[in-house]
Order: C-alpha cells, then sequence, then structure tokens
C-alpha cells in the first residue's frame, strides 16, 4: 500500500505535499522555464513554509503568465497593482518587484550562457550530489555550493537569492538528492 511507503518526515500525511514528495522533490530538473519557476518561488517562500507556496503554485502559475521571463520582464506599475491585490499569490511587493527583476536577469544569462539549465548546474559541476543523511537534523540550510550559486546570482542582478533559498532550490531541482537514505525516493531519484 502507497501509504506504508517510507518518505522524509517532512512531507507528515498532507496529500499534496506528499504527491510534491514524491513526484518532484530531488528529481533532477534541467528545463530553463521550470528551473526559473522554481527560482521564482523559491524567492517568494522566503520566510514562509513551502507548503504555503505549494498550495498557491497553480495561481502563480496563472498570475505570473506561466513564468514566461519575456512577459514578466515588461511587467508594469498596472501589473504590479494587480499582482498586489491577487489574494491567490503572496502580495509581497519586494518579492514581486524580484521576480521581475530576475525575469530580466535571467534573459541576460541566456543571452550569455544560452542555457539557464547549464548556468545553474555549473554549482554541482553538472552532477547530481548524493547525500546520505539519515536524520533531518543532518541535513544543512546552506553548503559551499548554494554560497557560490548565491553570490554569482546576485552578482548576475537576482534578487531574493541567498544561500538559503539556493540550497532549497538546490534540493527541489535535484541537484542534490536530499532525500533521507531510508525514503523510499532516495534510490529512485539518483
Amino acid at each position: 500500500m502507497k501509504n506504508e511507503l517510507i518518505r522524509c518526515p517532512w512531507c507528515g500525511t498532507d496529500e499534496l505535499y506528499v504527491k510534491y514528495h514524491d513526484e518532484e522533490w530531488g528529481v533532477p530538473l534541467h528545463d530553463d522555464i521550470k528551473l526559473f519557476e522554481f527560482l521564482i518561488l523559491e524567492g517568494f517562500q522566503a520566510g514562509l513554509s513551502w507548503r504555503t507556496i505549494l498550495y498557491k503554485r497553480e495561481n502563480f502559475r496563472k498570475a505570473f503568465d506561466n513564468f514566461n521571463p519575456d512577459k514578466i520582464a515588461r511587467y508594469n506599475k498596472n501589473k504590479i497593482e494587480k499582482l498586489l491585490n491577487n489574494a491567490g499569490i503572496i502580495r509581497n511587493k519586494l518579492k514581486i518587484n524580484a521576480a521581475i527583476t530576475n525575469a530580466r536577469a535571467y534573459l541576460n544569462i541566456l543571452q550569455k550562457t544560452g542555457s539557464f539549465n547549464n548556468y545553474l548546474w555549473q554549482f554541482t559541476d553538472g552532477r547530481v550530489k548524493r547525500n546520505k543523511w539519515k536524520t533531518l537534523k543532518e541535513i544543512p540550510a546552506r553548503t559551499k555550493e548554494s554560497d557560490t550559486m548565491s553570490k554569482q546570482l546576485i552578482k548576475d542582478g537576482f534578487k531574493f537569492t541567498g544561500s538559503t533559498i539556493c540550497y532549497a532550490h538546490m534540493q527541489a531541482t535535484g541537484m542534490v538528492n536530499d532525500h533521507l537514505v531510508d525514503c523510499h525516493r532516495y534510490k529512485k531519484v539518483k
């Protein structure tokens, strides 16, 4: 029975959280737009729980034009006002402005490198870093790789991309495998 599977304890029994854990979290992601989406959502999560963002993710997708960076980069005062009045998302002006700034920075990265995927995955040498954590207490909030990623993102014009946010991004997009070793997903996402 599916409920008898051993999972990382952070997902609990919440149906949406379990689905996210079992199907997305830690799976290596190489799609430029999806990587951009996760980076934006991680920025909105700052100071909040990922569960909050997960429950609003579809609203974010609608509000932010499916995370189309070309469109987001052109958002004006009217669009920002509309976002600030959208109860379906996190209505934080700094985070909304950061998403617009990040879309512009993303487009600059694409122009320079041709691939956001390659740009981000360089911080793990293009490979998944497999950790062997036995408890949640062992998992760090940041690493030297996330420190390096954060510094480069900030240097390249991104906002809300501190090291902790970068590490959460690395975990979510499978750059690191931080499933606990006894979790049923640990071996599947290698």
